[in-house]
């Protein structure tokens, strides 16, 4: 079922932060009345960089919010305007420092639909040629490539936890 119920809503904006804006939400399903918390965002893109001998490209990022270096694709937001497959382009260059020939759509899913309306566009990128990282302020991100098969080990070890990473390495197995 992709279309809304006849819900009566109504929202108010409680902040607007520099990527998120933050509402609470009144809605009234079948006669009941609830309130929850929204968070909007302008979307995300993930990508599976594969190098000509099929290692992938993965990140270590400190994550601030956990305050945990994290295994993870390269990823990162939509500007206003921006395509996403240019997103992911700019994204790979910066956090990698590869370029790629191509960058290919692998799917399009919600990050965390129960409080956030986040889409997150995963792609493969190839005929990467290294061309220097170009790291935003701030940023702690260090480039390992591994092969697919140490990249499943490592999700199902648990050293690999980041959701966007495990839905675009699914999404990347299944269109190979």
């Amino acid at each position: 079922m992709d279309e809304p119920t006849a819900d009566a809503r109504t929202s108010r904006a409680i902040h607007h932060g520099h990527r998120f804006t933050f509402e609470e939400l009144q809605v009234t399903r079948n006669g009941h009345a609830t309130t929850l918390d929204a968070v909007r965002g302008p979307g995300a893109v993930v990508l599976v960089p594969v190098l000509d001998d099929g290692r992938v490209v993965l990140i270590r990022n400190h994550r601030v919010v956990v305050n945990r270096i994290l295994w993870e694709f390269c990823a990162g937001g939509i500007e206003s305007g921006e395509e996403p497959a240019r997103t992911a382009a700019r994204e790979l260059i910066e956090e990698t420092g590869y370029e790629a020939a191509s960058v290919a759509h692998l799917g399009t899913f919600f990050t965390s639909p129960g409080f956030c309306d986040e889409q997150m566009h995963a792609f493969v990128a190839t005929g990467l040629r290294h061309v220097g990282q170009r790291l935003e302020h701030g940023e702690e991100i260090s480039v390992v490539t591994r092969t697919p098969e140490q990249v499943w080990s490592m999700i199902d070890d648990g050293e690999l936890i980041d959701a966007k990473s495990i839905v675009a390495m699914t999404l990347y197995e299944r269109h190979k």
